[in-house]
């Protein structure tokens, strides 16, 4: 069964100033195997890429069979090719020291005599807070500009919904501590006796925060430059899982790039004295394949098949590639 419309390279070439390219799925689907195939492609195509891991759990030095945990690194035998595993404990290290320095200058503001270290850990233990950071690392490389194309492999849907809707969450969030920023200092300057305007670090960091908050949205929501590419299998629970996510990332404006099919068995390479447990995983995916091209009409970039070998290492993600960009 292929109902492709509109292929991954057709879609591909029909959007040539793509630079943003994210891949996402529920666990175990594939979602860093087509992350890394599609980045291999990229390069091969002569644009300077890197495949960027924003999964707490990364799997990219796995997959590459080589570490390239904490910076960009060149991936070998392939030119034009760079692979990172983010590290948020430094942006985490940093996040909170910037933290303690707003607690502080807030304190000494209202006069209040509390350390800014009582505050600092509870400020920082929410399991949001790594996201953040991951946020923060992930726009930090999109607004550097020193690569072609970034492929970024995601964590669990659910995560990645979390992270990439970070920025309109952040842009209210702002918008809330503006208002209430500057009304505060509206009613300190008429109760103050001065007419000098005091500086107010805080306010300044907010108003550079919302800058960098709405040049990020603005990246993610250009359909010309952005694609969200949501991997599944042939089974009933991955489909269902992109089918909720899909809608909730068209409303957050995020550009959907398609959906990809991955572990696909050929039913034809196969042939016909195969195991009674083989025709029976055959039919539930004809059955399911049959759901995926009534969901997902024309969304279908490709099928990728289920290969007799792990997908680890360039030659294999060639193999991959082949599939992912072929006819």
């Amino acid at each position: 069964m292929n109902q492709i419309t509109t292929s991954m390279i057709t879609y591909l070439e029909g959007h040539p100033g793509l630079k943003y390219v994210f891949f996402g799925g529920k666990g175990g689907v594939g979602k860093t195997t087509m992350a890394g195939t599609t980045a291999l492609w990229l390069a091969g195509q002569g644009r300077r890429t890197l495949l960027a891991s924003t999964n707490p759990v990364h799997s990219l030095s796995g997959l590459l069979d080589q570490p390239v945990f904490g910076s960009p690194t060149a991936v070998k035998t392939v030119d034009r090719l760079w692979a990172y595993e983010i590290d948020t404990r430094e942006t985490i290290a940093r996040s909170k020291a910037g933290i303690r320095d707003k607690i502080q200058w807030f304190l000494k503001f209202a006069d209040i005599s509390t350390k800014a270290d009582d505050f600092v850990e509870s400020a920082t233990m929410n399991p949001a807070f790594e996201e953040s950071a991951m946020f923060e690392n992930m726009i930090d490389l999109m607004f550097k500009n020193e690569y072609d194309v970034y492929v970024f492999d995601t964590a669990p849907t659910a995560n990645a919904r979390r992270l990439l809707g970070m920025s309109k969450v952040y842009a209210l969030w702002v918008e809330k501590m503006l208002k209430s920023r500057q009304e505060a200092r509206t009613l300190r300057e008429m109760l103050s006796f001065s007419k000098k305007k005091e500086e107010d670090p805080l306010l300044e960091y907010l108003l550079a925060f919302r800058s960098r908050m709405g040049q990020a949205r603005q990246l993610l929501t250009d359909a010309s430059r952005t694609a969200f590419f949501f991997v599944t299998l042939p089974e009933a629970l991955p489909i269902a899982v992109i089918t909720r996510f899909i809608g909730w990332f068209h409303e957050f404006g995020i550009p959907i790039g398609g959906v990809v099919v991955n572990m696909v068995l050929d039913a034809g390479a196969l042939g016909t004295d195969v195991p009674e447990f083989v025709r029976n995983r055959l039919r539930m995916q004809d059955h399911h394949m049959r759901t995926i091209v009534e969901k997902f009409d024309g969304s279908v970039r490709a099928m990728v098949p289920l290969f007799d070998q792990e997908v680890r290492g360039v030659a294999m993600l060639g193999r991959a590639a082949a599939a992912l960009f072929g006819p």
